[in-house]
């Protein structure tokens, strides 16, 4: 059987590491010692080199396929076309690992996180198997109904926008590759949707009776588990409405060691130290959230004597978990529950309350107190632009005593 092999294996290699001269000089054939088919190789009119196989054993037959290989990819090139044959996905795949790799070396866009996770959840699922040059107005139009049905709503104008800069980006790399002619016209995302609307918030009255709520809502658990994660729920409510901090993303790899104090003279403030979407960050929190610390150090039934002691132990736990240690992730089931028993599901304008709006309720009190824009968007982890595209409506309803 060695023997049957061994003489298999020369006669394949037979060729290997040959080169012959074809198309009047123009190609070179050749065979590599991992195939068995000819290769041809030659040079485009923009000097790049062109590779490709050509399906054949046969010497002969391998210079007839070289010829027309050749001569196609020639009459291509004249008309804009390009010989290069990669899918959406492929090319999508090396822009992702450019951004990662920008963002890896600190000269990455804030808005890569953005576009990275617009081209895995929406564009590769649905371009990715296509080529380029097959993407036609049509297949852009049934694009848009297909996000629409997997996002269960149209899009707002910032997440299309931040969706059509993605596909750009991809479309763009195809040209610097030369997948696709840099003339070559690839029709685009729609970029307009539906204007974003003031965010669903909570009156100060609203909160209040939210908080009051909560102890008859947890006392009302059918089960011990349901308890414990509606107590954890009440807390969290307080301490994300007393922050600023972004819900899940910020608020629940929060551990004890990110706690700090901040010295002004004779008086302490909380300091947390928060890595989010927009990168790192200090952030003051309110008073009362001290408190709401407290109750979860001592329902935790941690070894410290005051919230101080805990502090200074630069403790590496997770500070939003159950007392068994776990940390749940159906949290906004949770807080939906609370709304729909307390009757607080919807505000006023009928929009649908998340854990999301105790941060926009942050932002609303904070600048009716009079916290200028600047330092709220540095505490709050975002741009000027964003709180005043959120916000500015309503802050000359919050100053109309100084404006009357």
């Amino acid at each position: 059987m060695l023997l049957l092999q061994q003489f298999y294996k020369a006669q394949v290699d037979a060729d290997a590491d040959k080169k012959i001269k074809a198309v009047a000089g123009k190609a070179t054939l050749y065979k590599r010692s991992s195939t068995k088919h000819w290769q041809v190789r030659f040079k485009l009119a923009n000097g790049k080199w062109h590779s490709q196989s050509t399906c054949t054993e046969d010497k002969d037959e391998a210079i007839t396929n070289a010829e027309y290989i050749y001569q196609t990819v020639q009459i291509k090139t004249e008309a804009g076309l390009t010989p290069i044959k990669k899918t959406f996905k492929q090319i999508a795949v090396d822009e992702l690992a450019n951004m990662a790799q920008a963002m890896a070396s600190g000269v990455g866009k804030r808005t890569y996180r953005d576009y990275i996770f617009a081209i895995n959840k929406y564009l590769i699922p649905f371009f990715g198997h296509y080529t380029i040059e097959k993407i036609t107005t049509e297949l852009v139009r049934d694009f848009e109904g297909w996000r629409i049905a997997m996002m269960g709503k149209v899009p707002m104008q910032s997440t299309k926008r931040n969706h059509s800069s993605a596909y750009i980006r991809v479309i763009n790399l195809a040209k610097e590759l030369g997948v696709i002619s840099s003339t070559r016209v690839v029709p685009m995302l729609d970029s307009n949707g539906e204007r974003s609307r003031a965010r669903p918030a909570f009156t100060d009255e609203e909160l209040s009776e939210v908080i009051a709520f909560v102890p008859s809502w947890i006392e009302s658990a059918y089960t011990a588990r349901t308890r414990l994660m509606r107590i954890l729920c009440g807390a969290y409510i307080e301490f994300l409405v007393n922050t600023g901090i972004r819900h899940g993303t910020e608020a629940l790899p929060l551990r004890w060691k990110h706690l700090q104090w901040h010295w002004i003279g004779e008086k302490k403030y909380l300091r947390i130290w928060v890595s989010g979407k927009t990168g790192p960050r200090y952030l003051i929190a309110k008073h009362e959230v001290i408190a709401v610390l407290e109750k979860i150090m001592l329902w935790h039934e941690l070894p410290y004597a005051t919230l101080d002691d805990l502090i200074d132990a630069k403790l590496d736990k997770l500070i939003f978990r159950l007392t068994s240690g776990e940390q749940i992730s159906n949290m906004e089931n949770i807080f939906r529950n609370l709304m729909k028993r307390s009757k607080l599901m919807y505000d006023s304008g009928g929009q649908r309350r998340t854990l999301y709006s105790l941060r926009h309720t942050y932002a609303t009190r904070a600048l009716a107190k009079g916290v200028d824009i600047h330092t709220l968007a540095r505490q709050m982890g975002t741009s000027v632009l964003m709180i005043e595209k959120h916000y500015s409506k309503i802050t000359p309803m919050l100053s109309a005593e100084k404006l009357a």
